[in-house]
């Protein structure tokens, strides 16, 4: 499945709302993320549905500060292989090298959907940046 960055939460001691995070690669490049796809037909409706699952792995050292899993992302090489019918293709279940990549904290409208346009995912402030080299608390 491609994307450009995916979203994680934070809880924030003392506020009603969690913190979003948008991740990303660090040179904004479009990735892929791993998942399961299925058609099938509604026993009562006889309606094709298809549904899908993104799958997920332990957290790389940047989304751990976050989260405790992230979306399997694809290296590049790899999305022929996931995408090719290989029976097992289970080495490829590996969080991605969180040097490659860039978290940021965006505006907490990112969590009401009506309101979302690509304004709420751009850094709360152009000094809060996450990214493999920043600790949280610390300013990147």
């Amino acid at each position: 499945m491609p994307i450009d960055r995916f979203f994680e939460w934070r809880a924030v001691k003392g506020a009603r709302a969690k913190q979003p995070f948008a991740v990303a690669m660090e040179d904004r490049a479009p990735f892929a993320i791993g998942g399961l796809w299925e058609n099938w037909r509604h026993p009562q409706s006889g309606e094709w549905i298809r549904t899908v699952a993104i799958l997920t792995v332990p957290s790389n050292e940047l989304v751990a500060q976050i989260h405790d899993r992230m979306p399997l992302i694809l290296p590049k090489a790899a999305c022929e292989r996931w995408l090719g019918g290989e029976p097992d293709p289970h080495d490829l279940l590996e969080p991605f090298p969180a040097e490659l990549m860039a978290m940021w904290p965006v505006s907490t409208r990112v969590n009401k959907p009506a309101l979302t346009s690509w304004k709420t995912t751009m850094p709360r402030c152009s000094t809060q940046r996450l990214d493999s080299r920043t600790q949280p608390g610390e300013v990147g």
